[in-house]
Formats: C-alpha cells, structure tokens, sequence
C-alpha cells in the first residue's frame, strides 16, 4: 500500500472555509482548530447531515467501522459533497495491546496515522494530568486535616493512566509512614474511561466543563454524606490543564479529506463517542458529517443516540451498520481460522447478529443503511446473499471496497447514504424516558436492544440503587459497561443469544457526566495485555516507527 501524500493543514483548511488563524498549529499536518470557529456564520443556509458509523457485534475476524467512516467520507467528497470525518482519538492501550492503532487502515486512514495513534496532540494526556490532579487534591486533604470529614475507605475517585495495566486494578496509597499520606486501598482505570474524558466530551464548553467537574462524585463522608470536587476547589487548575484540550483537532484522510479528531472514550466501558463540540463544529463546517461509536451498535450506537446525542439536542439523519462475511460467518459458527473459505450458508446462520442490531436501529425509528466491508478474499456469492438478506427487509446495502480503493471503493455507498439523509428528518425516539427509573432505563436497553429476558440485580447493585435513588441521582441517563463480544453480557455467546439475562454486579454515579455506569458481568474498567501484546512487535529502526497498525 503505497504512502499517502500529506497536504498542508491550512489547505486542509481552506477547504473548510477557514484562515490561517482559525489554526493553531501542530507542526505542518495538525492543527488545533480555534473556538471561534463556530461563531462565523455557515457557509449555507441549509444545515448539514449527522450520519452515525456503528456495527454487528466485533470478532477477530474484522468489522472496519473507522475505516469505513473515512472510506464513505472519501466516497461523498469524490461526487463533489462537502463531507467531513467527526471521530475520536486512538488509546494507547489498544495501540499496544490487542487491537492495533484506532486511525484506520489501507487506503481509508486519518493522517499522519503513527503520530495519531500515539501522542497526538498531547489531549489524552492533559486528561490523565487533570483527572489525576483532582486525585491527588483528595489525598492531600486527608493528609492535612480531612476537614470534610471524608471516610478513607470511601474514596470512588480513582486514579488513571492510558494504558492496558492489570496490575493498577487494586492498589495501596499513601505507604511508607505519616510523611507519605494516609494509607488506604485505591484503584486505577484506564483513561478512555475516566470520567474526565467523559465530561470533557459531553460539555458545550469551558463553563460547562467547570460545572460538570464540580458536581463529580468524588468520595462519601464518614456519616455518609457525598463529597463533591467542588467542596475541593479543583475544577480552576483542571481546566487550566485542559485548555488545550478542549479543542478538536484538525487532520486529513488518506485523500486530504477533512476529519475533525476529538476525546477517546471505549464504548464498552464508558460512553464511546467524540466530542460534542467536535460534532458541532464538523457541522458547522460542512454538509454532511460522519462519525462514528465504538464497538457494534447495542454499546456505542445507543450510548450516541441516548446519551450523546440527548445532551446535545441533535438531529441523526442516517445509521451506517457494517458488517464483514467473514465476521457474519463467525457469529454463525465457523471458526477464525476457516473464515477465509466460501461457506454461504455460515453467512446465513450468523446473519441473525446483523438482524438484531438492524432492529434495534429501527426501534429508534431510524432507517439504517448496511455497509459490507470488502476483504480482497470475499466471495461475491456471499457478499450478494447479504445484499438480497438486506433487501428482502427494505434495508439497502451496498459492498464497500475503500480499503483497496479509498474512495472510489465507497461511492456507491455514499450515494446511497447521501440519498437516505435528503430523506430524513434527522428526528428518533430514545430507548427510555429521562424520569424513567433507573431499573426501569437499564430494563429497555437490556431487552430492546441486547435481546435478554429480563434483569438480574446483585445484592451490591441493588445496594448502590438505593443509595443513589436516596440522594437523587435517579433521574440520570444510562452508561452500560458490557462485553464488545456479545449482544449478551458473556463474551462467548456469538450470534443473537436468546433465552438469558443481564447480570448487574453494580452502579458507578459519574454524576459529572450526567449518567450512572451499569457495570455488567465481569468486565474491567482497567483492561490488560494480552499473552502476545502488540507492544512486542513496535520498534523504532533507523528513526522511522515499525509494527504500529
């Protein structure tokens, strides 16, 4: 695959509308777009699209959604539509651990893809800093004098860092002696899930972020009372560290399609979509926009359409669902190994996953658009049965080939695409209701949209329930964390489970964010390495990076 040829950020830009100072600069192929930005009138009076990028449920097989995001983006630019990329940030704990960097692949990547991938603008980090700043201010008004009377044992504030550490899990703070802080038992999360990353994502702005650090949970008092980071008076020196980072960022496609590149949250352990203000000022500047949610439809789809979205007030003019042969084939039983053979009938009986998130796109009252991403090994028979599975529903589909062909590969998709958001009026129906009850929200999206049977509470579940019904956080949305390997809450269970039911070990308040995090089986908001990790295969030789996919 040959190496795409960059062009400068301010033609990139140019092409948007914008002036040399609407960019800040991160050397000659990024850039930090400015507020103000969004405050300069449109360039039309029509306003633009929102198409969500989703997909089935993801195997080690392959789905493609970043790819197909910037392919169908490359697709629409190519018959002359202003389109632009809305995604998010790549982890590094992904990038060296078991999925590879998050910028794309062949012909349809953001970039300078290696620079993405790994240190970008420096925002992951200025989340860590000020996420970790707050957790330190917690500590040190134990150590000096504790006067909002907080109970060690009931500090929820972890610590993070963005990386896959399973050995950060559990940890013990403040050893060594009285000089060194009061002990107690901590823990680490990864930073894609820390509840800094979510607020920075759902806030409108600077303000607005201030107000949402402010009210996080940060720990309870000895009498049980909640303590808030505002009682600390942090939320000044975090936003400081985030000033920056609140910014989106300006990249390019393979092609030198605009993409507007913005927070990092996972969508199987936190909200898993960019940032608002990234989707507003892609909007702004643009007729139509595609963006994307992590893992398949029933984890990021319905956290975009249901939390994202929601606080947004936005309209959602199209759902892309992608889907692979070869992955449809492992939902219906073959093994990974033998995904490359022709076998028709293995697309068929894994079909039943792309049927359930299909009906679960509908049951928001969305017309979905299927996107078959082409491996070079597909067997046409395969890839028609799927269109005609499709068809026989009233779906389009169409085969996309933008990983060999960038853009050329995608425009029958983008036409299709581009004809359903003519159509729409952008407007959906959420899965539940802002005064349902907690039981009540975690109930619809369990048997909606992930097939169970019903609900299992937890004793420590029904415990956290209580508590935060009591101090009336009941009202708020709902973050699931679930397993990305199965429309159920056990990663093993491919295909459409039937015959089962959630198992809810416990509630996180991210009242910040604005939404209580479902914690479901036995997923880790702190992920490990794998046996073999990607990091063993990065080098640097000879100055230039190797083995970073």
């Amino acid at each position: 695959m040959s190496e795409p040829t960059l062009r400068s950020i301010y033609d990139v830009a140019a092409d948007l509308g914008l002036q040399a100072d609407d960019l800040e600069p991160y050397g000659k192929v990024m850039a930090k777009l400015s507020p103000a930005v969004r405050q300069r009138p449109r360039h039309t009076t029509e306003p633009a699209k929102l198409v969500l990028m989703t997909a089935i449920t993801p195997t080690p097989a392959g789905e493609g959604k970043t790819t197909t995001t910037i392919g169908l983006v490359q697709g629409l630019r190519r018959q002359g539509i202003r389109a632009v990329a809305a995604l998010r940030e790549p982890s590094l704990g992904p990038c060296f651990g078991v999925k590879g960097g998050g910028a794309g692949a062949g012909k349809s990547t953001i970039e300078p893809s290696q620079r993405i991938n790994l240190h970008f603008t420096g925002d992951l980090h200025a989340i860590t800093s000020a996420h970790n700043l707050l957790a330190a201010m917690i500590d040190n008004h134990l150590q000096q004098g504790n006067a909002l009377n907080i109970d060690p044992r009931k500090v929820v504030w972890p610590r993070v860092i963005d990386m896959n550490d399973r050995a950060l899990r559990q940890v013990m703070v403040g050893m060594g002696g009285t000089a060194h802080g009061i002990p107690r038992q901590g823990s680490f999360d990864i930073t894609a899930a820390s509840e800094v990353m979510a607020m920075l994502c759902l806030a409108e702005d600077a303000e607005d972020l201030r107000t949402r650090i402010d009210r996080a949970l940060v720990a309870w008092t000895r009498d049980g009372q909640p303590v808030l980071a505002g009682q600390l008076n942090a939320s000044g020196s975090m936003l400081v560290l985030l000033r920056e980072a609140l910014q989106p960022n300006l990249v390019q496609t393979y092609e030198g399609a605009p993409a507007v590149v913005h927070g990092g949250p996972f969508a199987n352990i936190a909200h898993g979509c960019n940032s608002i203000v990234a989707t507003r000022t892609a909007l702004h500047l643009g007729d139509i926009v595609v963006t994307e949610a992590g893992f398949a439809f029933d984890l990021g789809g319905e956290k975009f359409l249901d939390i994202k979205m929601r606080t947004a007030g936005l309209p959602v003019h199209a759902v892309v669902l992608v889907a692979t042969t070869r992955a449809l084939k492992m939902h219906g039983g073959t093994a990974l190994a033998d995904v490359g053979k022709v076998d028709v009938a293995a697309v068929m009986r894994g079909i039943a996953n792309l049927d359930a998130h299909l009906d679960s796109i509908q049951k928001y009252g969305i017309q979905p658009v299927v996107a078959i991403n082409r491996f070079l090994t597909d067997a046409d028979e395969e890839l028609q049965a799927v269109i005609a599975h499709c068809a026989a529903r009233g779906v389009q589909a169409a085969v996309s080939s933008h990983f060999a062909d960038g853009g050329a590969g995608a425009e029958e998709l983008a036409k299709i695409v581009w004809q359903t958001v003519q159509k729409s009026s952008g407007k959906y129906q959420p899965m539940y209701a802002v005064d349902d009850s907690i039981e009540q929200k975690v109930a619809a999206i369990a048997t909606n949209i992930y097939g169970a049977d019903g609900v299992e509470w937890s004793a420590e579940a029904k415990k956290d329930l209580r508590q935060l019904e009591k101090l009336g956080y009941g009202k708020l949305l709902i973050c699931m964390a679930k397993t990305q390997g199965s429309l159920s809450d056990d990663p093993k269970k491919l295909g459409r489970p039937k015959g089962w039911k959630l198992n809810v070990r416990g509630l996180v308040l991210s009242a910040g964010a604005g939404f209580v995090v479902v914690l479901t089986g036995d997923l880790m908001r702190m992920p490990g390495l794998p046996a073999k990790p990607a990091a063993e295969r990065i080098n640097l030789v000879n100055g230039e990076i190797v083995g970073l996919s």
